[in-house]
């Protein structure tokens, strides 16, 4: 086994890595920017490397300098994580000239799935069902291919994600604009402007299904999660199984994962990303050819560590059980908690983390990256950490998660906590009936803050009460930024609804 592996990332996900490094016997290396000298990832890690300045392509985007630590700390291997250098061919191609395992997938088809276009057209070879579209290169092809597919349709980036590049369009007249629009956020997000087509799956659920598969040829999937509540195309809460998924249908999915895996000689852990209509039929939107964010609600419901996995593949070892040996039990959630302000569309709230209390008990799993007097940089991702719960069943699952909610506390910086609390509290949410649209439909009600009548004298008094009390620093504030049932006096002062 590997003695020295660099983690080639930040935040939580490193922190995640270095965790399961450590469990292992295997030393782990940090990189970090300037910005990051004092991170969680950096304390935890037996050694630590400076890649350079803050911004991500000066440091942890920067192929070289990445590797240029691997070689001066004597790492054997390089774990990427996500994000960042984790799905680039080139970085695992690199790796391998250098002499330094790279774990995660051949290069080879991570080139293969990296373009959407070519992906489809591959899957769709491998008999993987796919929803129909086309990639126009002018106007007029676009409008004849829209108009054969049928409205409404979705542009995509053919290089991106995360929403980035991604344009939805119900009618003929707004097809150009639109077109334009994409191609342009296309080109800044990803320096490839490419477009392409697809035929609109009305309120669509997001249903995943992760794989993973070894050097040696086995290959298998570990079920399904459930990734439809979204903000800005963007998942926000996950779980595993899917409410709205059958053991049949999670079968045939997972099938069609490992048929779509094989097709490009992949091994280690990955995910196949569909579609999910209201009809029951699923149509492949993507592969990730690396860890996702929400891989410990997967980890939860089968008891496997698929970092150790990725490690022990890398390293030449087979996986040790097959499809048959992978038994799921209970039901696991897991939100993201996002410096970010739900109520001002989501935008990102950087700044100094003043007090910090994770919620615990039985079932409750907290991936973070943060700590009490930490930096949450503008230059990243905002994500302070995965919360995840594991129950026997469903509704017990939310009523937990419910629970660790409430007992998260956080101040300094706005969260989205009230929303995580409000979501968990929200019927149709309950009912599991929801779909990538749910934010959106019910943005009032998980966003909103109720006006309180202005002659509230008692509440006007707590919430006076609690922000001199703050602004002196004599009071740790309650940092769910309103709870399930509604915002706290603490919140609406500082809303300004009482000033």
């Amino acid at each position: 086994m590997f003695k020295k592996v660099l983690v080639a990332n930040r935040g939580e996900i490193a922190v995640r890595v270095i965790r399961t490094l450590h469990e292992m016997g295997i030393a782990a290396v940090a990189v970090y920017s300037e910005a990051d000298r004092a991170a969680l990832h950096v304390r935890m890690a037996d050694e630590a490397w400076p890649i350079g300045p803050a911004p991500a392509r000066e440091s942890y985007l920067d192929m070289d300098k990445v590797l240029d630590a691997a070689k001066k700390s004597g790492a054997e291997a390089i774990h990427p994580g996500y994000g960042f250098l984790s799905e680039n061919p080139e970085f695992a191609d690199a790796c391998t000239r250098a002499g330094v395992v790279f774990i995660g997938p051949p290069a080879s088809a991570m080139r293969a799935m990296g373009s959407k276009p070519a992906a489809r057209a591959l899957m769709s070879a491998a008999g993987v069902p796919i929803v129909p579209g086309a990639q126009p290169g002018t106007i007029d092809e676009l409008m004849v291919a829209a108009e054969r597919v049928g409205y409404p349709v979705m542009l995509k980036a053919a290089s991106g994600g995360g929403g980035k590049g991604m344009r939805f369009v119900d009618r003929p007249e707004d097809l150009a604009a639109a077109f334009e629009r994409a191609q342009s956020e296309a080109l800044k997000s990803f320096g490839d402007a490419t477009v392409y087509l697809e035929k609109a799956i009305v309120r669509p659920r997001h249903v995943e299904i992760q794989v993973l598969g070894d050097q040696q040829g086995n290959l298998l999937h570990v079920f399904d999660r459930d990734c439809s509540v979204q903000r800005r195309h963007q998942k926000v809460v996950e779980e595993a199984p899917s409410p709205a998924v059958s053991a049949e249908l999670v079968k045939r999915m997972g099938e069609v994962a490992v048929r779509g895996a094989k097709a490009v000689g992949y091994f280690s852990a990955g995910t196949f990303e569909f579609l999910l209509g209201e009809n029951g039929e699923f149509y492949f939107l993507e592969m990730n050819t690396r860890l996702q964010v929400e891989h410990p609600v997967t980890e939860l419901i089968t008891g496997l560590d698929l970092v150790r996995e990725m490690v022990r593949v890398a390293h030449g070892q087979a996986l040790g059980f097959g499809q048959e040996d992978i038994v799921r039990r209970g039901h696991a959630i897991e939100c993201r908690v996002y410096a970010e302000d739900p109520s001002s569309g989501f935008l990102p709230s950087p700044g100094r983390i003043e007090k910090l209390r994770l919620p615990g008990g039985p079932g409750v799993r907290d991936d973070g990256g943060a700590y009490a007097g930490c930096e949450i940089s503008s230059y990243y991702d905002p994500l302070i950490s995965k919360l995840s719960v594991w129950a026997p069943d469903r509704p017990r699952a939310v009523a937990k998660m419910s629970r660790a909610l409430r007992e998260y506390v956080v101040t300094g910086i706005r969260t989205n906590l009230a929303f995580h609390q409000r979501l968990m509290a929200h019927p149709a949410f309950i009912a599991g009936d929801y779909d990538t649209g749910f934010i959106d439909r019910y943005r009032d009600e998980l966003v909103g803050y109720p006006e309180i009548a202005p002659d509230d004298a008692e509440a006007w008094a707590v919430a006076t009460a609690l922000a001199a009390s703050r602004l002196e620093g004599n009071v740790s504030a309650p940092a769910e930024q309103g709870g399930a049932r509604g915002p706290s006096p603490w919140v609406m002062a500082e809303r300004g609804r009482w000033s």
